[in-house]
């Protein structure tokens, strides 16, 4: 299945200001952005779509269906705004990606007497370490 298209006008933006160090400028500035994007409610996406979203993503989404990303690296609220879309796109995209069913494959012979030569010696190399008995 194709990764659905976020529609802009879904997309929830809140600028709030942000913690950690940085003196005046942090303590003034709202450059922290919060992304949110309702799955439930989302026309952009199908009935398998949503509920894939919901099966993968149902720890980070709340009980109204909203999905919440945060950025606030930069001191800049407009990249802030374009990390925290970009980082709800990869969640997303993540999300809708099925993984391939694994193929079971045969152990190679080369490969099965490589692993049995690797124990022989092991074996060897622990029994010259014994002491020698004194039976013989």
């Amino acid at each position: 299945m194709a990764n659905p298209r976020v529609p802009e006008h879904e997309l929830e933006f809140k600028a709030t200001r942000a913690g950690g160090p940085g003196g005046q400028h942090v303590n003034t500035s709202s450059t922290r952005i919060e992304v949110r994007w309702n799955v439930i409610r989302s026309a952009a996406l199908s009935d398998w779509q949503r509920a894939r979203l919901l099966e993968q993503l149902g720890g980070r989404i709340d009980s109204e269906g909203w999905v919440r990303v945060v950025a606030a690296a930069s001191r800049s609220q407009l990249q802030n705004r374009e990390a925290a879309r970009a980082r709800l796109l990869t969640l997303v995209a993540n999300a809708l990606a099925v993984p391939k069913d694994r193929k079971a494959t045969k152990i190679p012979r080369a490969s099965r007497e490589q692993r049995l030569e690797a124990k022989r010696r092991q074996s060897r190399q622990k029994s010259e370490r014994r002491r020698p008995s004194l039976d013989d």
